[in-house]
């Protein structure tokens, strides 16, 4: 995120923040995961791929036995990621609703697996024991701001890895690290495990204790 908090601008666009070395080491993070999931809302904005990047670290995962890349999930209530997604392709996955309107799956499917968790939307909690079974012991979150705050408020995440960039970007309609509903009272506590600078930041390593959560 930039130095006041913001995750990207007020057109809700990607901003590069990181540079070569913290893009160096979210990658390492990526290839050490069984899995990687964003929101919809960052596969619209940006587009990832999330794939492994680094190819050491690609034919490392394949000489233990496991794919060239983790899975790759999409928490996508609505079947909104679009069929010529980067995300697309062999070990990716959509989570859906019951709402996923039956076209929209259609399209995605050969390019897919489909699970559906949940009525209104995803059902986070239902999701990461379905993954659970299928043998994701160590899931990576890449965004957005509102699949942060949901799996927060659960209680859902371990460990929190926050780069602060050297820039600003402003705005009070721009997307912060969590967003949604935001806490009113018993603020989930944090603790600090490591602070390392980093190309024009820092990188913080924090620790959620289950406890503190609401």
């Amino acid at each position: 995120m930039s130095a006041d908090g913001k995750i990207s601008s007020i057109e809700h666009k990607q901003v590069r923040i990181s540079g070569n070395a913290d893009m160096a080491r979210v990658d390492a993070l990526r290839a050490n995961s069984d899995a990687v999931m964003v929101g919809v809302g960052t596969v619209l904005a940006d587009d990832p791929g999330l794939r492994v990047k680094s190819v050491s670290s690609r034919e490392a995962r394949i000489k233990m036995g496991r794919p060239e890349n983790p899975l790759r999930l999409v928490a996508d209530s609505l079947a909104r990621t679009p069929p010529g997604a980067k995300i697309l392709g062999p070990e990716c996955m959509i989570a859906v609703s019951s709402l996923a309107p039956k076209d929209r799956l259609e399209r995605l499917m050969p390019g897919c697996e489909i699970i559906q968790c949940g009525e209104g939307r995803v059902d986070l909690v239902e999701l990461m024991t379905l993954l659970y079974k299928r043998g994701v012991k160590r899931l990576m979150v890449e965004g957005g701001a509102n699949l942060n705050w949901s799996l927060i408020k659960l209680g859902l995440v371990d460990e929190l890895f926050v780069y602060i960039g050297g820039q600003l970007i402003g705005g009070k309609d721009a997307p912060t690290l969590i967003d949604g509903e935001g806490f009113r009272e018993e603020f989930p506590r944090l603790k600090l495990c490591s602070a390392e600078l980093l190309d024009d930041g820092v990188v913080l390593k924090w620790s959620l204790a289950k406890s503190s959560l609401p």
